[in-house]
């Protein structure tokens, strides 16, 4: 079992910056991918970053590659997703989820988080 929890969420201009918080938790959760989403109302979920707990491997959905970068930190056992450069179509609720593939495909995630508000305005 793998428990997941979000933070950092919030209300943000145009051109700020957020860092999101994911604490994990479980027997083997350093061994999954860990990867964040996001769903806006009335879209789909879609993939936005994943890494590979403990190797460093990364992969990002075009849009956000050289705004957002996916970290991760060991010792506290927790993802981070920087976001910098925020625009207004980043705006949606972003989740953090954990998987055993390298995959961008949200059915491929087996725990999720409860997911965070991110608003950014214009």
């Amino acid at each position: 079992q793998v428990q997941l929890v979000e933070s950092g969420g919030g209300l943000v201009q145009a051109g700020g910056s957020l860092r999101l918080s994911c604490a994990a938790s479980g027997r083997t959760f350093n061994t999954y991918v860990m990867g964040w989403f996001r769903q806006a109302p009335g879209k789909e979920r879609e993939f936005v970053a994943r890494i590979v707990w403990g190797v460093g491997n990364t992969d990002y959905l075009d849009s956000v590659k050289g705004r957002f970068t996916i970290s991760v930190d060991n010792a506290k056992s927790t993802v981070y997703l920087q976001m910098n450069s925020l625009k207004p179509e980043d705006t949606a609720v972003y989740y953090c989820a954990a998987g055993q593939y390298w995959s961008a495909e949200p059915v491929k995630y087996i725990y999720w988080g409860q997911g965070t508000q991110v608003t950014v305005s214009s």
